[in-house]
């Protein structure tokens, strides 16, 4: 089955204001293709900084993000914005990218009630983070998520912290790159095990996406 990838970093507010999207395309195609979420790795863990060494920049990009898209960035982590010298975060993207490798093997398809899969996951994760102002980096921010879906907190807050689920993340990141993916968010759909088509870079709308899907699906359709 085509496979869409969503290629996005859970610390991009461009992702968070494209998140509508792929959601809206997730929920027209879901069922004839399938759907996963690659983590880019925006943030390497040894490139982490605290919040304040960028708090400028997003004091001024966030309101670019939300007039493009339509997205409203939460109170509360705007309060992180703004008053970074009261803030504890240390941004980096790894932990957020382990514990959504962990929340698509515990519940890789959505369930009755829409809870599951990948693209969900990934709202949740950034949700979490640009509206409610939790800490990505903090592993208490996944029990909620986790416990949704049946998962022990205990066991699933050690594979958080363990080599296999880190190495787990760090193979996206390396596959991202493969792919040639250098900013996010970006959309590529897959065909075969060596056939990608890069369908979006950057904010794309839905119509612009679900025809450029449809046309790939089209044009290399069997014979």
């Amino acid at each position: 089955m085509p496979t869409v990838h969503y290629i996005y970093d859970a610390l991009c507010g461009w992702c968070f204001g494209f998140s509508p999207v792929v959601r809206q395309l997730h929920d027209a195609w879901k069922d004839r293709i399938g759907f996963d979420v690659l983590s880019g790795g925006m943030v390497p863990p040894e490139f982490a900084r605290p919040i304040g060494e960028k708090a400028s920049f997003i004091a001024g990009a966030y309101k670019t993000v939300e007039e493009h898209t339509g997205i409203k960035f939460g109170a509360a982590y705007l309060e992180h914005i703004f008053h970074p010298g009261q803030s504890s975060w240390v941004e980096e993207s790894l932990t957020p990218a382990i514990a959504l490798c962990l929340l698509k093997a515990a519940q890789p398809y959505p369930m009755a009630d829409g809870r599951g899969g990948a693209v969900y996951f990934a709202g949740l994760i950034q949700q979490a983070h640009m509206i409610d102002g939790q800490d990505l980096s903090d592993p208490e921010t996944y029990r909620p998520m986790a416990e949704s879906v049946g998962c022990d907190w205990a066991d699933f807050k050690k594979k958080l912290e363990s080599e296999e689920w880190r190495e787990s993340a760090q193979y996206e990141f390396a596959l991202v790159k493969q792919l040639g993916i250098t900013s996010f968010p970006a959309v590529v759909v897959q065909l075969s095990e060596d056939k990608f088509y890069l369908i979006g870079r950057g904010f794309t709308t839905y119509n612009d996406l679900s025809f450029r899907l449809e046309q790939v699906l089209k044009e290399h359709a069997p014979r």
